[in-house]
């Protein structure tokens, strides 16, 4: 599953809902699709996730408050220097 692109991870999970909105499999079938639907369907929020990390990082200004600012890999790399002390 790791190396699934999001779009494919997508389009068999709505392939998967099709099948199972339809009704037709035998039970053992529908869990195993199932299944796989959540595995995908948990990569593609870990896909996702990463993704709006990179897009947006949320800092504090000097007065405390939170605002947003774009990404950039610098922010990576401090962030994860800070995360390891």
């Amino acid at each position: 599953m790791a190396g699934v692109k999001f779009e494919e991870a997508m389009a068999r999970l709505e392939a998967i809902v099709g099948e199972l909105e339809k009704g037709d499999l035998p039970l053992d079938e529908s869990l195993k699709i199932f299944e796989e639907g959540i595995r995908l369907s948990k990569n593609c929020l870990k896909v996702l996730e990463e993704a709006e990390r990179k897009v947006e990082v949320l800092v504090q200004d000097k007065n405390g408050k939170k605002q947003l600012r774009a990404f950039s890999s610098d922010d990576d790399d401090t962030h994860e220097s800070a995360s390891r002390s």
